[in-house]
C-alpha cells in the first residue's frame, strides 16, 4: 500500500508538471486587430468561394466618412500554414472536405486566438456554409478583437471612483490613462487622446431624464446629442458647436449594455459653421429605475486617414460601461 501511495504521488506530480509546462508553452498570438489570415487554396480564393468570403469580410464599416472594410486580409494555401503562421490571432480556414461543417476553436496554437474552420462536400455546399454563417464569422472575430483591445489598453486606466461625474451619477467607464481630462464637472465628463498632427479621439458621458416613450425607444438620440453639443462642445468660431451631420442619417441598433436595454448609434458629427467632421459611436442606455438615459460616446477627428481602428478602440472602451 505504501508503494502504491508513493506511486500515486509521483504520477500526480508528473501530471501537474506537464500541465504547467503545457501552459508555459502557449505562444502569444500575433497579428493586428481587424486582420484575418485566410487559409484556402489559391484557386478557390481566386474563384467563387473567395468571392463569397470577400462579401463577408470586406463589407464596409458603418458610420465612417470613407469606405473601410471590416477586416484586412492575408491569404495563404493550407500547405503554407506552418509554424510561422500558426500563432496568428484570427484565422479563417476554408476547404472542401467530406462533410459540411462550421466550427470555432479557441487558443489552439497561441493565445488569444480564434480559428474558424468551414468545410463543404462540394463548392456549392461550401459557399452555402459561408453564407449561412456570415454574421457569426464577423461576430466571433470582432468579439475576440474587442477583448484583446480591452486587455491591452485597459491595463492602466483612470480610477472611476476618483472621477467626479461618475461618483455623482452612479455609473462608470474604464478610461485609459493615455486619455487626458478636458472636463469633469459632476454633470458630464470629457476625455481626449491626442493623436499625431493635431488629430484626436474624444470620450463623453452624461445623463438626461426620460421624458417620453420616444426617449426609451431611441427616437430622440440625435436631438439629445445635438442639444448636448450646443451646450458643451463649442467650435473655434463664435456660435459654432458640435452637431450630428445633417446630411447623413445615423445607423441605430438596439443592443444590451451591462444587462440593460441600450441603443448603439454610429454616424458622423460635424461642427456647425466650421469645416470639421468625423465619425462617432454613441451608446444610449435606458436606466429605467432611475428614470434617465445614460449616454456614453466616442468620436474621432483625423482627416484624410483611416479611422476604423480608432473607432474600434473607442467601442472597446465604451463597452466597459457599468452602473454602480
Amino acid at each position: 500500500m505504501k508503494k502504491l501511495g508513493v506511486l500515486l504521488v509521483i504520477i500526480s506530480f508528473l501530471v501537474a508538471c506537464n500541465s504547467k509546462n503545457d501552459k508555459m508553452t502557449y505562444k502569444g498570438a500575433n497579428g493586428r486587430i481587424n486582420h484575418l489570415l485566410i487559409v484556402i487554396k489559391n484557386s478557390q480564393w481566386q474563384g467563387e468561394i473567395g468571392d463569397e468570403i470577400r462579401k463577408v469580410i470586406a463589407e464596409p464599416v458603418l458610420g465612417l466618412p470613407q469606405p473601410e472594410a471590416q477586416f484586412e486580409v492575408s491569404q495563404i494555401p493550407i500547405e503554407n500554414f506552418g509554424t510561422m503562421f500558426r500563432a496568428t490571432r484570427s484565422v479563417l480556414n476554408v476547404s472542401i472536405s467530406n462533410e459540411n461543417s462550421f466550427t470555432v476553436a479557441t487558443n489552439v496554437y497561441a493565445a488569444p486566438q480564434k480559428i474558424i474552420t468551414i468545410t463543404g462536400k462540394t463548392k456549392e455546399d461550401l459557399i452555402e456554409e459561408i453564407k449561412k454563417n456570415s454574421k457569426k464569422i464577423v461576430s466571433v472575430f470582432k468579439e475576440a478583437d474587442l477583448k484583446s483591445v480591452q486587455n491591452s489598453i485597459l491595463k492602466k486606466y483612470w480610477d472611476p471612483t476618483q472621477i467626479k461625474t461618475f461618483k455623482k451619477q452612479g455609473f462608470s467607464l474604464k478610461i485609459p490613462k493615455t486619455y487626458n481630462k478636458v472636463e469633469d464637472n459632476g454633470d458630464f465628463i470629457w476625455y481626449r487622446y491626442h493623436l499625431d498632427r493635431g488629430n484626436s479621439m474624444e470620450i463623453f458621458a452624461y445623463t438626461v431624464p426620460i421624458t417620453s416613450e420616444e426617449d426609451e425607444n431611441g427616437g430622440t438620440i440625435v436631438a439629445i446629442r445635438d442639444a448636448f453639443g450646443k451646450k458643451n462642445i463649442p467650435g473655434q468660431l463664435e456660435d459654432s458647436y458640435m452637431i450630428t451631420e445633417e446630411a447623413y442619417t445615423p445607423h441605430v441598433f438596439e443592443v444590451e449594455l451591462d444587462g440593460r436595454k441600450a441603443f448603439e448609434t454610429k454616424g458622423k458629427w460635424e461642427v456647425k459653421g466650421v469645416y470639421m467632421a468625423g465619425p462617432f459611436i454613441n451608446y444610449t442606455i435606458v436606466d429605467k429605475p432611475n428614470n434617465r438615459l445614460i449616454i456614453v460616446e466616442g468620436l474621432t477627428f483625423a482627416p484624410s486617414i483611416n479611422k476604423r481602428d480608432y473607432m474600434f478602440e473607442l467601442e472597446a472602451i465604451l463597452k466597459t460601461f457599468k452602473i454602480n
